[in-house]
């Protein structure tokens, strides 16, 4: 706490000293321009102009948060660049109003010898113009040091995510229940024990290959989940049955890897998947979203442990992303968006 506030002191600081150094540039130059005794009424004329200056700052500052909420650069950048116009005269417009008024009603200073309205609203505006241009520059900056900064989190947050899904699918766990499916097969089936090496073996080899590639097509993610499939039915046979709906042309899209791997472990883990209580699994693709549904028959012996659906809403959230969830007594649903990249 005592740092923030000693960083927001020094920018303050800042602001107040770049403000009135900028106020003095600005009064030599009207009275260079206007031709006047520089020591004539020096404090009443440097108190004028830092006025005019703090004001400005101000309701610049004002219009830069306005522009930026309602009208970014992302959206129309010669819109953006027209509204800035627009809004710099509206302030210097204002400001010479008010100020006429103070000089002229309120301290009741003779018009005779002060330039005219031109003028004045001339150098309003070439003192205002640098101004917005001064904290576009700081705002610039900033959403690019922040940019960054998120950025570097997302990397952290994949190098996370790549570690605990790994973790989830090397546990001891998994382990023992593929090495026990294998080694029942050698002797019951030779050829599905082949087959149940060689994907195993390439789902392995898949978890393995995601630091080169933090987003991934459906139609990989797809090719991948066949051999998961193929694990799952050499360990539960038939109890569950899996079905996938595609829509030509949908196969291209992005997606995080393992998110439909994930979701249907999720759904083996927290139901029960037996022969009498069969666990639908429906997989479908369209426009818009991935969806992945299956029936609710709860099992008492939920293993807590591996990754959970709130790791791939974590990083769904990374790229702006909302991973919708719908929860039914009879169904359980999640539907998963697409990635620009």
């Amino acid at each position: 706490m005592g740092r923030i506030k000693n960083i927001g002191t020094k920018n303050l600081l800042i602001f107040f000293a770049s403000t009135l150094i900028y106020a003095l540039c600005q009064m030599l130059f009207s009275i260079i321009l206007m031709k006047e005794d520089l020591w004539s009424n020096f404090h009443v004329q440097l108190s004028a102009h830092y006025a005019v200056i703090f004001t400005m700052c101000i309701a610049d500052y004002q219009l830069l948060l306005f522009l930026n909420k309602y009208l970014p650069y992302s959206r129309n950048i010669f819109y953006r660049i027209m509204a800035g116009i627009a809004g710099i005269i509206v302030i210097c417009l204002i400001l010479l109003w008010f100020f006429n008024y103070i000089i002229y009603n309120v301290l009741n200073i003779s018009k005779e010898g002060m330039p005219p309205f031109l003028v004045k609203f001339a150098f309003g505006m070439a003192a205002n113009i640098p101004i917005l241009l001064v904290f576009e520059l700081i705002y610039y900056f900033q959403s690019e040091q922040k940019a960054i900064a998120n950025s570097e989190k997302a990397k952290r947050e994949v190098l996370l995510f790549q570690h605990e899904t790994l973790r989830a699918q090397i546990n001891p766990h998994f382990l023992f229940n593929s090495l026990n499916v294998l080694s029942s097969l050698i002797y019951i089936n030779p050829d599905n024990a082949n087959k149940f090496t060689k994907a195993l073996s390439k789902t392995y080899r898949y978890v393995l290959s995601l630091t080169r590639q933090p987003i991934v097509s459906v139609a990989e993610e797809l090719d991948t989940l066949d051999s998961y499939i193929f694990l799952m039915r050499m360990r539960f046979e038939d109890s569950f049955s899996l079905t996938v709906s595609k829509t030509a042309g949908f196969e291209k899209n992005k997606i995080i890897p393992l998110t439909l791997q994930l979701l249907i472990e999720n759904a083996f883990k927290h139901n029960i998947a037996i022969e009498e209580a069969l666990l639908n699994i429906k997989i479908t693709i369209d426009s818009d979203y991935i969806t992945v549904e299956n029936n609710i028959q709860p099992s008492n012996d939920v293993d807590k442990s591996g990754i959970g659906l709130k790791y791939i809403t974590k990083q769904y959230k990374l790229y702006g992303k909302d991973v919708i969830i719908e929860h039914t007594d009879q169904m359980f649903i999640v539907k998963i968006p697409y990635i620009k990249p």
